[in-house]
C-alpha cells in the first residue's frame, strides 16, 4: 500500500502519490480510459486526486468516475477559468465558479480549495497589492474554511519566487507547484521549499515529468542538438541518460523517486492517463526514495544547468512541433 502522511500543518492524510486531473480528461483520451485509470488509482492506494475547472472536462469526469465509490479520498480543485469571462475580483462571480466546480464534480464541499495561477499576474488580476496579497479570493476563501465548506485553502501555480513569496505569508495551508521542482528543473529549492517547510505550507509536487521532457529518452533529438535546446541543456540530458544506461532505470522511474525522496515534499502528481499508466507509477513509489549516492550524482548533473537558460521553451516540445517562440514564461 502506498505510505501516506499528513499535508503540512493541516489534518489531512496523503497518499504519497496522487492523481493529478489534467490528463484524465478530453486532453488525455476518451472518457472511459480516463475512468477506468481513476479507478485504478483508486484500487492502488491512492487517495489524492487534484483538478481544476480549466483541465478541459476533468472535473466532469471525475464527478462521473467517482460517484457512488464511497471511498475516502482527499479531492482538490480550483478556482480561476470559469465562468467565462471570468472577473478575479468579482464574488459574485468567483461564487458561481466555486458552485460550478461542486456541480461538475457532484459534490457539495471539497477539500481543498485553491486559487490557480495566483503568482503571475497577467493570468488573473488576483490581488490589489502584490507584495500583501489582498482580494475578494482570498476573503472568499477564508469564510468557506470558516464554514466548513473546504478543509483547507491553497495556491497553485507555476513560479519559482512569487510563489514563495505567497507561501511566506502564512494565508495559505497548502501550495501546489508545477515545473520547478524535478530531476533537471530546481528552481523551486531556492525559496518556495525552503518557505513550505518554514511555514509548514502542505507541499504539492506537479508535473514531475515536465510535461513529458522526463516521461521517455529522446536520445536522437538530443544527440542531433534540437535547435531549441541549448549547449549547457543538451550536455545535461547526455549526462542523464549517461546515469540511465549506468543504473539500468527507466527515466520515469527515476524522475517519480527523485521528488518523492525528498523530505518536505508531501505528494507527488503522476499525470497517468490509462490504467497501465497508473500501475507504472505506484510501481515507482513502492521502489522507495532513491540512495544517497544516487541523489548526490543526481545533484552533480543538476548543478550543470542551475537555472533555465534564457529564451528555454517553457515545455521542451520534444515529440511537438516547434515554431522558435514559446519562451520560458
Amino acid at each position: 500500500m502506498l505510505p501516506r502522511r499528513r499535508l503540512g500543518r493541516t489534518d489531512i492524510e496523503v497518499s504519497r502519490l496522487g492523481l493529478g486531473g489534467l490528463f484524465v480528461s478530453k486532453f488525455g483520451g476518451d472518457r472511459a480510459g480516463s475512468i477506468q485509470a481513476i479507478q485504478r488509482a483508486l484500487d492502488l492506494g491512492i487517495n489524492y486526486i487534484d483538478t481544476a475547472p480549466t483541465y478541459g472536462d476533468s472535473e466532469e469526469v471525475l464527478g462521473e468516475a467517482l460517484a457512488g465509490t464511497g471511498r475516502q479520498l482527499v479531492l482538490s480543485t480550483k478556482i480561476g477559468g470559469r465562468p467565462e469571462p471570468f472577473l478575479a475580483r468579482d464574488r459574485s462571480c468567483l461564487l458561481a465558479g466555486i458552485k460550478g466546480s461542486l456541480q461538475r464534480l457532484r459534490r457539495d464541499r471539497v477539500d481543498i480549495l485553491m486559487i490557480h495561477e495566483p503568482d503571475r499576474p497577467g493570468q488573473y488580476d488576483w490581488w490589489d497589492d502584490l507584495v500583501t496579497p489582498r482580494g475578494p479570493v482570498l476573503d472568499l476563501l477564508q469564510e468557506l474554511k470558516r464554514d466548513g465548506m473546504v478543509r483547507a485553502i491553497g495556491i497553485g501555480g507555476t513560479t519559482a519566487y512569487q510563489l514563495a513569496r505567497l507561501v511566506d505569508t502564512g494565508l495559505f495551508d497548502v501550495v501546489l507547484t508545477a515545473f520547478q521542482f524535478s530531476l533537471l528543473w530546481r528552481e523551486a529549492e531556492v525559496a518556495l521549499i525552503p518557505a513550505a517547510r518554514n511555514t509548514g505550507t502542505g507541499l504539492i509536487i506537479g508535473s514531475p515529468l515536465q510535461q513529458g521532457a522526463l516521461a521517455r529518452r529522446w536520445d536522437d533529438p538530443v544527440r542531433a542538438g534540437a535547435p531549441w535546446l541549448s549547449p549547457p541543456r543538451r550536455a545535461q540530458f547526455l549526462e542523464l541518460y549517461q546515469l540511465l544506461d549506468d543504473i539500468g532505470m527507466p527515466l520515469p522511474e527515476l524522475a517519480l523517486r527523485f521528488a518523492l525522496s525528498h523530505s518536505t515534499v508531501d505528494c507527488v502528481l503522476t499525470g497517468a492517463r490509462s490504467p497501465r499508466e497508473v500501475e507504472l507509477n505506484v510501481a515507482a513509489a513502492l521502489a522507495g526514495p532513491l540512495s544517497d549516492e544516487l541523489l548526490e550524482r543526481l545533484q552533480r548533473i543538476a548543478d550543470m544547468v542551475p537555472f533555465r537558460p534564457d529564451s528555454e521553451p517553457f515545455f521542451l516540445p520534444f515529440g511537438r512541433e516547434w515554431s522558435g517562440l514559446g519562451a520560458a514564461m
